[in-house]
């Protein structure tokens, strides 16, 4: 899946082996409403699309791949069980490590622990929040499916690369870029743990204790951290930002090394077959930019296609 400013592009290999390309228009909210340009407003608003379109990526994934690639609605199941993930998620790493600190600090007595409101608290959080996400992250790549799709993980990353730094995007210019790359989803995760652990400890002191209750507290205490996820993110979001214009920055290269590691796990080395997919989805939305530089045309048409391969696929652009 690959987005520019106009375009939304996605790009499934069929069982068949041929190429389904689809395009779509894309308008971000950030149109409509200006705030949402605003620093620290768009890291939010970035979260929330980012979910949207990898809903309907893999939802037209799992169509082509029944050979239904005819559908166009997202299925209301698919809906819900994306909601329950985000449950899960959420109290899988942010609830739970919440209730592991308090518990620590519970029953080896240690003071700091048990209010949840010490910057120590929050130390231990975080380290805990990050033993759970690195656990896990690993854990699901021993799976045959989830280390492929990391495989296409990496195929992106090396193709935006290649974008990047001006190549034209062919197997032998991608394939030898890194698939380790600083604005990556990984990476945000990571600085969204460092920043709340900022975050939380120059806000909690100033957070009332609503109840004389040690247990009730927490479960309010956890919900005045879901509440600050929203500008955490939008912190993150910009150190992320930042970092990616500047990597020269010896600073900013230290602070986002955690994430680049972690993408060790959450990225594999792509085959040449996932590196023309990455290419394809990139050079699908790189087709519709051009085409607004050309005619500054006003509309994207919705437009799928299927290819027998790879190279039916760039003679396409060509006589296009």
């Amino acid at each position: 899946m690959m987005r520019s400013p106009r375009c939304l592009a996605v790009v499934v290999r069929s069982p068949s082996g041929s190429l389904v390309v689809r395009q779509r228009p894309w308008i971000s909210l950030a149109k409509k409403w200006k705030f949402f340009r605003w620093p620290f407003c768009r890291g939010v608003l970035m979260l929330g699309e980012s979910l949207h379109n990898g809903i309907s990526a893999l939802n037209f994934s799992a169509q082509v791949q029944e050979e239904q690639a005819d559908a166009t609605e997202t299925p209301a199941s698919l809906w819900v069980t994306v909601g329950l993930a985000v449950v899960l998620a959420l109290g899988l790493f942010a609830a739970l490590p919440h209730f592991l600190t308090w518990g620590m600090g519970k029953v080896f007595d240690i003071d700091t622990l048990t209010t949840g409101k010490t910057m120590s608290f929050h130390l231990v959080d975080g380290v805990v929040k990050l033993a759970i996400f690195l656990a896990y992250v690993w854990g699901i790549s021993l799976l045959p499916d989830i280390r492929r799709v990391f495989m296409y993980h990496g195929a992106e990353h090396k193709g935006i690369y290649a974008f990047e730094n001006g190549e034209e995007l062919t197997l032998d210019n991608v394939r030898k870029y890194t698939t380790l790359h600083p604005r990556c989803g990984t990476s945000f995760l990571l600085v969204v743990v460092l920043v709340a652990i900022v975050v939380f400890t120059a806000v909690f002191p100033l957070v009332p204790v609503p109840s004389e209750s040690m247990v009730a507290n927490q479960f309010f205490f956890v919900f005045v951290k879901l509440l600050l996820l929203f500008p955490i993110a939008g912190v993150a979001y910009e150190v992320i930002r930042f970092a990616g214009k500047h990597p020269e920055k010896r600073w900013l290269r230290a602070f986002i090394w955690p994430g680049l590691m972690t993408q060790k796990i959450t990225t594999r080395s792509p085959d040449d077959d996932q590196l023309e997919v990455a290419i394809a989805s990139l050079l699908a939305v790189l087709e519709v930019e051009k085409s607004f530089d050309r005619s500054e045309l006003t509309e994207v048409a919705v437009k799928q296609e299927e290819f027998e391969s790879f190279s039916a696929y760039l003679e396409s652009l060509q006589s296009g």
